[in-house]
């Protein structure tokens, strides 16, 4: 046992690493290391050998385990003063400048519309970007012939051949939500969906992604006069305009009858744009009543209940009020580009105190 001992004490006191020092353990006192093998063979030894042996190889196992862990605690320490040494840091040299991000134009034009319709009973109701069809177009009474529901202007979700289930697409509105929020909330219903949609389009005002506000309200006595008043008041508060001057034109869209496009009175000063003053008008939205076929989607009885919606594009919205010429610049991730137009992030958009300071 003397020779075991000084044979491992010395390795111990050798080893370079904690691998090194591994091995040695499992050589000395693992389930078939030599310490373990010597304390197999008590059996064999007569009571009187096994009262002089047994503590000897107890306190040898316990002398060399003691050895181990004092060893690892060394290798550690001078792992620790190694690291030090090399990723040593003078804490004297200057800072770097202070940096604070910005909040990205959608976002804040996000915000702003969420607080105006806050205040006018709205609450924001969320869904997923994958829907299926059936959300996205049927029960929003957009037949199956309808060109928005081509692969050309839709994305869908890959299936596997033979896959039965109904398709997935990316949604191209946030009207799908609407449905959802009806069969989850029922009727009198108030609600705004923000989000990001998808179309298969790409230009100076269209990006493949983009972002839409829809708003519903359903109620026994809903009128267009609702619609208009709500529009208006919408308008006026985030432009911070005193008075607009909306035109409705008659359209076409499945899901509202009758339908509207929504014109705002504006005018172009050396080529910036005025809201509420001048002789032109822009088209900002579309419009109309909730048609029966979509509420009764939704699980509620269109004989009793009847609303409107409209559908905004928030990234427009944010193109008309903070001058940004292109559609496809939100999306470029230029920290050039975001610095200039970007927001202060603890500026928290509110009607009382003003929406974009």
């Amino acid at each position: 046992m003397d020779d075991l001992k000084a044979k491992y004490l010395g390795q111990i006191a050798d080893a370079q690493d904690e691998d090194a020092l591994e091995a040695i353990r499992l050589a000395a006192v693992g389930k078939k290391g030599e310490v373990a093998l010597k304390m197999r063979e008590l059996g064999k030894m007569t009571p009187e050998e096994r009262q002089t042996v047994g503590p000897a190889l107890n306190a040898l196992k316990d002398e060399i385990n003691s050895a181990l862990v004092a060893k690892k605690a060394a290798l550690a320490d001078a792992a620790l003063d190694e690291r030090l040494r090399t990723e040593w840091l003078d804490v004297t040299l200057p800072t770097r400048p202070q940096r604070q991000g910005s909040l990205h134009p959608i976002s804040q034009a996000s915000e702003e519309l969420t607080a105006i319709f806050a205040e006018l009973g709205f609450s924001v109701a969320e869904g997923s970007r994958i829907e299926t069809d059936w959300y996205n177009f049927d029960a929003l009474n957009i037949p199956g012939h309808h060109p928005a529901r081509a692969e050309m202007d839709t994305f869908y979700m890959h299936r596997a051949e033979g896959d039965d289930r109904p398709p997935h697409v990316l949604r191209t509105h946030t009207s799908p939500v609407q449905i959802q929020s009806m069969e989850k909330m029922g009727a009198p219903l108030r609600v705004i969906c923000p989000g990001g949609v998808y179309r298969a389009d790409y230009d100076q005002t269209h990006t493949p992604m983009f972002h839409q506000v829809e708003g519903l309200a359903l109620d026994k006595d809903i009128s267009m006069a609702n619609l208009k008043w709500v529009l208006e008041e919408f308008v006026k508060s985030f432009f911070e305009v005193d008075d607009v001057e909306l035109r409705f034109r008659a359209s076409h869209f499945p899901f509202t009858e009758p339908s509207a496009e929504v014109d705002i009175r504006c005018s172009w000063d050396n080529g910036q744009l005025k809201i509420g003053e001048g002789d032109d008008w822009m088209e900002i939205l579309g419009s109309g009543m909730v048609h029966p076929k979509v509420i009764a989607a939704g699980g509620i009885d269109p004989d009793v209940y009847q609303g409107f919606a409209f559908g905004i594009g928030i990234d427009r919205l944010a193109m008309l009020k903070y001058g940004i010429p292109d559609l496809r610049a939100f999306f470029d991730s230029d920290l050039r580009w975001l610095r200039h137009y970007g927001f202060s992030c603890l500026d928290v958009p509110a009607l009382h105190g003003g929406l974009s300071r």
